[in-house]
């Protein structure tokens, strides 16, 4: 009698528990009796397994951490280098990401970040003196990848001013010229930029520049143009590279910023980089005295030292790019969805992730190698040109995946991967085409060179 009794009860609960107008709607789209008889075939596993899919969409999911530096590459970074690292970060996220979309379409560069910037005392990082922080080469490389990551014609902007401008100097000036330049270099208080390429003279620059010099009683005579030069619309000194009429080797220049003769015209219409200020330079019998000629630049093998030194720069910066596109990529996948959850956990999606982290980890690794080797004091031409290629290559694989995974929003600036995409072609051209590059290292590995 108990037992009836119990079981009399259960009914009643289940009976009390049934929301028969729900269970009406159902009816009439499935057969309950066959419902029923399917349930009941069930064993426990199969019962808890389909009441876990069932109640999986009302506890929210704890999702990993994004953490694009998949092998903790920065664990052998002491605590004052992980700190500025962090420093960066924290700057770049919070002063230019929130603006630079808006720039990159006008344009235009973002002048009023340029005193905040000086604040993290970073430029001329690796340099001795001259109020230069003298900080290691593996520094300099994480900060160029910490602007890529949000942002590549920031650090592009910044690698002509503490990279190439500064560098020409640090390596090549009198000790006069270092010290009437660098500090306020360093500061951002003087803009740099460098003057190498020319319209009708990139990849060739070491078999002979068109733009002269001509020794005078005046002092020197430049004339030609100079093209894609970083920061030329607004520096106020540009290093120029030209040839000496006298003697046929290459010289360095330094021409401040209002010299007679000395025209610069900002290129327009770019896809790329569009933040960053370039100019056409043209020079018109623009005469630089005597004190402004690079007194230790008397060769190309002078300018190819500043260009050695800042290539694995643009090796971190191309790291820093991919590594932006990435974690963009991958936080879209995660919140948008589709077919009733997130794209993230679609198969084909996760693959083209896993890829993405592959190249990137590979990068990251392959970077923080070459600079350990420049702060040993044994980088060649060859370790910077492998970098310079094998990044710039994987990074364009890792932009066009990013859009891939975002669809059709992956071609709007808002979700920024449309930026990474365009900026990535940027930097696979530029400090030295892949074939260059690639030539270089083939040089090195084969004893044979197959330069025309």
């Amino acid at each position: 009698m108990a037992g009836t009794l119990e079981k009399i009860r259960q009914a009643y609960r289940l009976f009390k528990s049934i929301d028969f107008e729900q269970l009406n709607k159902l009816s009439k789209k499935v057969d309950l009796q066959k419902v029923m008889e399917g349930f009941s075939k069930l064993d426990d596993k199969q019962l808890k397994g389909l009441m876990k899919m069932m109640e999986g969409g009302k506890k929210e999911k704890i999702l990993p951490e994004i953490n694009a530096d998949f092998y903790e590459l920065h664990l052998r970074l002491s605590d004052e280098d992980r700190a500025l690292q962090l420093k960066v970060r924290e700057f770049m996220e919070r002063e230019i990401a929130p603006v630079v979309n808006n720039y990159w379409l006008h344009d235009d560069f973002p002048f009023e970040v340029i005193p905040k910037l000086a604040e993290l005392n970073v430029c001329g990082l690796t340099y001795k003196g001259y109020g230069c922080p003298g900080r290691s080469f593996l520094m300099e490389g994480i900060i160029a990848m910490e602007m890529g990551r949000v942002d590549a014609s920031i650090a592009t902007f910044f690698g002509v001013q503490s990279g190439l401008a500064m560098g020409s100097i640090y390596l090549c000036g009198s000790e006069e010229q270092k010290q009437e330049w660098l500090p306020g270099m360093q500061q951002f208080k003087i803009i740099g930029a460098f003057g190498l390429t020319e319209p009708e003279v990139g990849s060739g620059a070491a078999g002979g520049l068109t733009v002269t010099a001509q020794r005078t009683a005046e002092g020197w005579v430049l004339n030609g143009q100079k093209k894609w030069i970083g920061n030329a619309p607004f520096a106020d000194v540009t290093v120029v590279w030209a040839k000496d009429l006298g003697d046929g080797e290459v010289k360095g220049f330094l021409v401040r910023k209002g010299t007679p003769g000395f025209k610069v015209d900002k290129i327009k219409g770019k896809m790329a980089l569009r933040i960053v200020q370039n100019g056409l330079i043209t020079m018109e019998n623009c005469v630089v005295e005597e004190r402004d000629r690079l007194q230790n630049a008397n060769s190309f093998r002078d300018t190819a030292r500043v260009l050695q030194m800042t290539r694995a720069g643009v090796a971190w910066m191309a790291v820093g790019c991919a590594r932006g596109a990435y974690e963009n990529a991958l936080d879209y996948t995660r919140k948008r969805k589709q077919f009733g959850k997130p794209i993230a956990s679609f198969q084909l999606i996760q693959n083209h992730l896993v890829e993405m982290l592959s190249n990137l980890t590979a990068m990251q690794s392959l970077v923080f190698r070459l600079s350990e080797l420049q702060d040993q004091g044994l980088l060649k031409d060859e370790h910077a040109s492998l970098a310079k290629v094998f990044c710039s290559l994987r990074t364009r694989d890792i932009v066009s995946r990013a859009r891939e995974v975002m669809g059709g929003n992956g071609i709007l600036l808002e979700y920024n991967v449309a930026r990474f995409v365009a900026d990535a072609e940027a930097i696979y051209s530029y400090e030295g085409t892949k074939e260059i590059n690639s030539l270089i290292v083939g040089r090195a590995i084969t004893g044979f060179s197959a330069f025309v």
